[in-house]
């Protein structure tokens, strides 16, 4: 019971982590139908610039207490991801936004590989430890052990979502979301600027990636300019899985997603006998996900267009 207490509370983490990734995918997604596949990268861009802020304080300013130096971070981090997806937004799919659907996909890819690349001659190719600024001192429930990291992170994620619904609901911006979702010729008959709220669209799900790569970071304890791929890879499987398009479905894809991962790294060397080890939990995300979409192809809540954004 110690054990299966501990991975749901490892899987709720990874989860939530996976859930703002998502996020960013299905609001692209429900507005103008495009799969950012450099989203990912965002996210690393948000961890390495989080831990150069770090670095510089720490050296500047000794004595800062952790927790402000992390929250400085932080926030330098999202204003230059948001930055960042603004420009790409603006350079590498706006252009293309009246083309078929293979070339901004494509261009997506090539945005990817290049933001890897700029990243791997800003920040160099080596792993640097991600330094801990938080207690160590694990908290006990029910036999299992949760970091104060960790309920940071679990802390961020209900902020984030909480302020991401009440935006997206209740606030013009939200309404001109929705509006332009729906349809954005008649949004823009209507007053609404499409252009405007794309790119608004863009800076949100980038400042919900670069809360989710200091996270990471903070929790894993390492940084590295291909970090951002597989969280990516994992947060769009999370969007397909809860229904892409819909913010609720990414959320409950990305939780879900969390806890199989963590529960098959748990259990998959029982399971199987001692035949594969915890390294191959990623077999039990995936092998879900081709059974949900093949008995429910929308995903498990499927695309409403009310709730698009």
């Amino acid at each position: 019971m110690d054990t299966f207490i501990q991975q749901i509370i490892n899987g709720l983490v990874l989860g939530s982590m996976y859930a703002l990734v998502a996020l960013g995918y299905t609001m692209v997604y429900g507005i103008i139908g495009l799969i950012n596949f450099a989203h990912g990268e965002v996210l690393m861009v948000g961890a390495l610039t989080s831990w150069t802020i770090i670095g510089l304080m720490q050296e500047s300013m000794p004595g800062t207490p952790g927790w402000l130096i992390l929250l400085i971070s932080l926030i330098i981090a999202c204003v230059v991801a948001a930055a960042l997806n603004f420009v790409i937004e603006k350079v590498a799919y706006r252009p293309l936004r009246n083309s078929p659907k293979l070339a901004p996909l494509i261009t997506a890819i090539g945005m990817s590989i290049l933001l890897q690349t700029l990243a791997m001659i800003i920040w160099k190719p080596n792993y640097k430890p991600y330094p801990t600024l938080l207690s160590r001192t694990p908290i006990e429930i029910g036999g299992a052990v949760i970091t104060p990291t960790q309920v940071l992170i679990l802390a961020m994620t209900a902020v984030s979502l909480a302020i991401l619904m009440y935006v997206v609901n209740y606030t013009k911006l939200g309404r001109a979301m929705r509006a332009t979702a729906e349809n954005p010729r008649v949004a823009a008959l209507m007053g609404v600027k499409p252009d405007m709220v794309i790119s608004a669209t863009f800076l949100i799900g980038a400042i919900l990636a670069a809360i989710a790569g200091v996270m990471w970071a903070a929790n894993y304890g390492t940084v590295q300019h291909t970090m951002g791929f597989l969280p990516g890879l994992k947060a769009f499987t999370a969007a397909v899985f809860g229904g892409i398009g819909n913010l609720g479905g990414a959320v409950l894809g990305g939780i879900l997603l969390g806890l199989i991962e963590s529960l098959g790294a748990g259990y998959i060397g029982q399971l199987t006998g001692g035949v594969l080890g915890s390294h191959y939990s990623d077999i039990f995300a995936f092998i879900v996900l081709i059974i949900v979409l093949t008995l429910r192809p929308s995903g498990l809540l499927g695309e409403r267009v009310a709730d698009r954004a």
